[in-house]
């Protein structure tokens, strides 16, 4: 895994959109807005992400690991 504090532009902008979600965002959305599948499977990989299923949609969140690498490149 990568560290945290050192996210690539591409993992820094997935979790943005998340951050501002407190219960994540719909896959589809995702989706729509440019987020492939290998990108968010690749955030999930690297812990910092969730995806969670729903009866009828899944849930992307952005996961606390996800969190302090946005805080981290801020700083």
């Amino acid at each position: 895994m990568e560290n945290p504090s050192r996210l690539s532009d591409e993992q820094q902008r997935a979790p943005r959109p998340l951050a501002d979600a407190p219960h994540g965002r719909t896959l589809a959305i995702m989706l729509a807005h440019g987020f492939p599948n290998t990108m968010l499977d690749k955030l999930v990989n690297d812990r910092l992400a969730t995806i969670q299923p729903g009866i009828t949609i899944a849930w992307v969140a952005i996961s606390e690991v996800g969190l302090q690498g946005l805080a981290d490149t801020k700083a």
